[in-house]
């Protein structure tokens, strides 16, 4: 007899179900004739999963799947169940009653009411898989070699048998198209991995980094072009007379090098131009190429700083290599701080060092550097590696200082000879009043001035448009937008006219250059003062004329509007008077008690020291306040007058002011 295995699988767990769920119904206490007699358990056809076998096979099937439980003692019965270890007269007795208690989660247990209406315990098959109940319910049929041996093992009948070879040839068919297709599909997938599989091999050889390769867009890495410079001369620089007198000799080397090398002298390898920002070291590298027209490449620190291991001292390599290949050139480095700063050992960037390490070896390392001249600019000289600046890499060191009044005045000529520029411009009044100016701030001063004529309409640049923009670039721009009321704008006016009666009667201050109550940034009114030379140094009277003019705003609000009144806007000039007070006492020796010494951190002195440094600034500066308030009371009628004009016209310059105080009217 032939019985699907699935059948027989889900006969055996139905036994075991069935077997399980008769616990419940049996007692703790059995009595002799229940432990005598065993009840069967019951199980339905549809339990056991063989509904569909019918007969005798039945019969037999049961008989030997299935066999009843013996009674001890019953004559011609045979048992065929197995004895316990457990020394109890029924099976069921011993699995279930003395069934061990444990520390885990038993298996969940299902109830489910039988035909006779008691509720039965079933447990659920924990032992099977999912997938392999799919896999063993699956009817396994003997292997056809032929779709003859198909169709006989279908038992079809005739009429079908043409039909079911249609339909299978179809399939089969179409099965055969979808195969071609995944095929062609795969062919062409392994053709375009090949493909790219070839370009990366290919970067990699040229790159240490695919990465880098295509990520690398500066130029440095591929050939490098110069730069002619024929069109910048030193015709161009102007302000910095002693750094181009120390390059024309660089240029001289340049263009008849055979002149020097002659005599046993050796072509410079390197000048390091050290200033603050916008003095022109730029432009004075691109006119010492210019003046001997030589090629002329150029590069930005930061432009060999990458975060891939070796690519700063690759792109130096290649730099070095094509500038030798067509010596005599100039190499300028803009901003050599950001690659040749000082090497230090830091895990977190243990390959940091290569790139200056490159640098330093292409400058002056095993193999000649002739006919190469490395110029470069910073304006962080003190961040420099030592090995860097010593002589035989950089053997100049040109310092491009900010411009005096006669450079700024040459600046200011050479940027006003571009535009269209009234008659009446003065140059050299504009040059003394941008102290500290560089050459770029002079050039922005010129370009902020055109821009307000043509605002205004007007057909050339004026004087004033130029006062315009320095007082912008200085104080910040005109805040007319802002309502202030009549009794704050007169206490400005008092306060302002203070400063300027003080700076006008004390011997050793700045002449005045303007005076405005017009808000401008954060302040509601300035006045200007100008020196008339530039300053290299200073007296002590004039230090101290500085803070008398300092004292003068809080002064005038004192004297007119009492105590009650004052403001705080006289506390950036307490900041300035202050300041100058600490440097005289501290730095300049100027102090009687302290003597000829300096105090450098005056927080690490003793408390003696910071006390008597402490007394000497009050003294300074209480000093200069009683000087300022004295002078105030002396010249209160033109105190006056003084401020009556600012509250009228807003803004007085320096002759304007001058006729108020001698009592002449101003012109409408």
């Amino acid at each position: 007899m032939i019985v699907p295995l699935n059948q027989l699988i889900s006969a055996l767990h139905s036994l075991k179900n069935t077997a399980m769920a008769s616990v419940p119904t049996l007692h703790k206490d059995f009595s002799p004739e229940h432990t005598a007699h065993g009840k069967e358990p019951n199980a339905s056809l549809r339990d056991l999963g063989v509904s569909d076998i019918r007969g005798r096979h039945l019969d037999e099937l049961l008989d030997r799947l299935l066999p009843t439980l013996g009674m001890e003692g019953a004559p011609n019965v045979p048992s065929t169940w197995s004895t316990s270890y457990v020394s109890a007269h029924s099976f069921f007795h011993n699995k279930h009653v003395w069934l061990q208690s444990r520390s885990f989660k038993t298996l969940r247990t299902k109830s489910r009411r039988t035909a006779s209406g008691d509720d039965v315990l079933t447990e659920s098959d924990p032992y099977t898989p999912a997938f392999m109940k799919g896999f063993l319910t699956r009817e396994k049929a003997a292997e056809a070699q032929s779709l003859d041996q198909l169709t006989k093992s279908r038992k079809l009948p005739q009429n079908q048998e043409e039909t079911f070879k249609l339909g299978f040839s179809e399939g089969f068919m179409r099965s055969q198209a979808f195969t071609q297709r995944t095929q062609d599909s795969l062919r062409r997938t392994r053709l375009v991995l090949l493909v790219l599989l070839l370009v990366g091999i290919y970067g990699l050889s040229r790159a240490p980094f695919l990465s880098v390769r295509f990520r690398t867009t500066s130029g440095l890495d591929s050939a490098i072009d110069p730069i002619q410079m024929k069109n910048v001369t030193f015709e161009h620089v102007k302000g910095v007379e002693e750094a181009k007198n120390e390059l024309q000799d660089v240029v001289e080397f340049l263009r008849n090098p055979h002149k020097f090398t002659v005599l046993g002298g050796k072509l410079p390898k390197g000048i390091l131009l050290v200033g603050p920002p916008g003095t022109g070291k730029t432009l004075l590298a691109r006119a010492v190429a210019g003046e001997a027209d030589v090629p002329f490449y150029y590069a930005s620190g930061s432009e060999f700083d990458e975060m891939f291991v070796g690519v700063g001292a690759s792109r130096i390599r290649n730099l070095f290599k094509e500038a030798k290949a067509n010596a005599p050139c100039v190499i300028f480095i803009d901003e050599l701080d950001s690659v040749g700063g000082k090497r230090i050992e830091s895990p977190m960037h243990p390959y940091s060092r290569q790139t200056i390490n490159q640098l330093l070896a292409e400058m002056d390392g095993f193999k000649a550097n002739e006919g190469v001249i490395v110029i470069g600019a910073t304006n962080f000289a003190e961040a420099l590696d030592n090995a860097l600046v010593r002589p035989g890499r950089f053997d100049m060191q040109v310092t491009v200082p900010r411009p005096d009044v006669k450079g700024r005045t040459e600046i200011l000529n050479w940027y006003l000879a571009k535009i269209k520029v009234d008659s009446a411009v003065k140059p050299e009044i504009i040059a003394r009043g941008t102290v500290g100016f560089s050459g770029a701030e002079l050039e922005n001063l010129v370009n902020q001035a055109a821009l307000k004529a043509a605002v205004d309409g007007k057909e050339m640049v004026t004087m004033k448009d130029l006062e315009f923009a320095k007082d912008k670039i200085l104080m910040g721009p005109e805040r007319r937008s802002v309502e202030i009321d009549k009794k704050n704008k007169t206490i400005t006016a008092y306060h302002e006219s203070g400063h300027a009666i003080v700076a006008y009667y004390t011997k050793d201050a700045m002449p005045i250059n303007k005076a405005t109550i017009m808000p401008r940034g954060p302040t509601l009114g300035h006045v200007s003062l100008l020196p008339e030379n530039d300053r290299w140094s200073e007296t002590r009277a004039q230090l101290l004329a500085q803070m008398d003019v300092s004292m003068g705003g809080r002064v005038a609000e004192e004297l007119i509007f009492r105590d009650d009144y004052i403001t705080t806007g006289a506390s950036s000039d307490f900041d300035g008077a202050t300041k100058i007070a600490n440097l005289m006492v501290t730095r300049f020796g100027m102090s009687d008690k302290l003597g000829v010494m300096t105090y450098g951190d005056v927080s690490k002195q003793s408390p003696e020291t910071q006390a008597a440094i402490e007394q000497e600034v009050r003294m300074l500066l209480k000093d200069s306040y009683e000087r300022a308030k004295s002078l105030l009371k002396m010249y209160k009628k033109e105190h006056e007058k003084l401020a009556d004009a600012l509250l009228r016209y807003e803004t007085l310059d320096a002759k304007e002011i001058q006729m108020v105080l001698e009592g002449k009217p101003l012109d409408q």
